[in-house]
Order: C-alpha cells, then structure tokens, then sequence
C-alpha cells in the first residue's frame, strides 16, 4: 500500500508545474539521479527530490567568484564543470579548473550522515592492496563506497610493483574535518576519499606563491580509481595528486561490481 502511495505522489509532482516548467539544466540533475538512483527519485526544472520526499534547489541564481562557490556551492555549481576521464585531461589545465571541488555540502551530509557520529555509523574497513601492503582503510557503505574501493585495491595490487609503489602508503581517508584554508567540509569527513603516499604527492599549497604542477601518481592507478566512480585531484588547476573521492556523477558510469 505504501509503495502504490508512492507511486501516486511521484505522479502528481511530476505533473506539477514546478517539475514542468522547464528542460533540465546541462543534464545536470539527470546525471545526478543516474549516479544516486538510491537516493534520488526526480528533477524539475530547478529541483532535486530524494526518495523520502526531500526537495533541494538546484540552481539559487546567485552569482559567485571562485572562492565563493567553494565556499556555498550549489548543485548547479557542483554540476558545472566537466570531469575529464581517461587520459583526456587539458594541458595545460586552465585557471580555477577544478572539476569536484564545487560541492553542495547538504548535499553530502544528506547522503552520508550530517554529524561524524553518523558518518561512522556506516563506515566499513576495507583491507587496502592485501598481497603487498595489507592496510586498514574506514571507508563509507553508503552506495557501496567499500565495494568499489575494494575493487580498486584488488586491481591496483595485481600491477607491477613499480606501479602500485605509491600506493603502498596511505595518507588518510575518513576524517571529519573542513578543507584547509576553507570552511566547507572535505570529501574525507563523509568517508568517500582516500590519500595516497604523501611522498609520491603534489600539493598546489606547497608550491606556493607559483603552483608548478607535477604528478607522480602512475596513470594506470588513476584509470583503476575513476573506472569505479572517483574523481583525481590531480585534474585540478589546484592539483592534489594524492587525493581520490567517489564523485559518480562526473564519471561515465563505474564498473558493474561482482
């Protein structure tokens, strides 16, 4: 009976006139409810709606600087600039190009827990690189976050170990905590980021006052990860080559887990 309910409430506010106003933005919200389909039920013209009924603005029409959108970042924002996977990337990569760093934290603290109490509640502990490393990584369940970083390890630890020899050591995943120098919260405090080997990093705050970007992840790594659904921080013009997040929605789909 609650499901036929349902069924018939989604009815009426697809036909409403806020969902019928207008095409969706970019694909933006569409790209959304493909990368989430667990959470995320309809877009309008302007709005998200989760499955428990929830609504979200997509775009709130305001116009930002750079450091104002990392800061309050809507889900237009968030949506705005395109991923580039593979070995794709623009080089060089333009001025305040950073694909991911835009993010609507409600958004996050809705889908993974609003409070580090309720992020931990869902965290699993995946076993990182079991043949060579054996590391304990926290990792959210959420989405199935763990499985996909699993997969990941398992696939990383079966390159050569010239490869895999920067994934050996781990830098962080879970911690919840604010983006340096920013107020927003990072990537990491919903338990969808891991760092890899500080040593083998690049960090756009450590080149300052001239960011010279450099890289010395391995690409096959990088193919690994985004294959099932993260995003690099080395596609940034503020390049952080040690980071990795689950950002489905910039990716084409990720690969189908056993």
């Amino acid at each position: 009976m609650l499901r036929a309910f349902l069924a018939c409430l989604w009815a009426v506010l697809l036909c409403s006139p806020i969902f019928a106003a207008a095409p969706v933005s970019g694909n933006g919200l569409q790209r959304l409810i493909a990368a989430y389909p667990d959470h995320l039920a309809a877009a309008g013209a302007n709005l998200l709606v989760w499955k428990d009924g929830a609504q979200m603005i997509y775009d709130d029409g305001k116009s930002k600087t750079f450091d104002e959108t990392l800061e309050h970042a809507d889900l237009q924002d968030q949506m705005s600039l395109p991923y580039p996977p593979g070995r794709t990337a623009p080089d060089p990569l333009p001025l305040d190009f950073d694909p991911g760093r835009f993010r609507h934290t409600p958004f996050f603290m809705k889908m993974y827990g609003n409070s580090a109490a309720e992020v931990q509640s869902r965290l699993a502990t995946v076993i990182w690189l079991p043949k060579s490393a054996n590391l304990p990584v926290r990792i959210t369940t959420v989405n199935n976050v763990h499985k996909h970083l699993d997969a990941i390890s398992r696939e990383i630890d079966a390159l050569p170990q010239a490869l895999k020899a920067c994934a050996m050591k781990l830098a962080g995943s879970f911690n919840w905590r604010a983006v340096r120098g920013q107020n927003q919260l990072s990537a990491h405090s919903f338990g969808i980021a891991i760092d890899l080997a500080v040593d083998c990093a690049n960090f756009w705050r450590w080149d300052l006052p001239t960011l010279r970007y450099r890289n010395r992840i391995p690409l096959e790594i990088v193919d690994i990860f985004e294959k099932h659904g993260f995003i690099w921080g080395g596609k940034w013009y503020h390049y952080d080559t040690m980071h990795f997040e689950y950002r489905p929605e910039l990716l084409p789909p990720s690969a189908t887990l056993p």
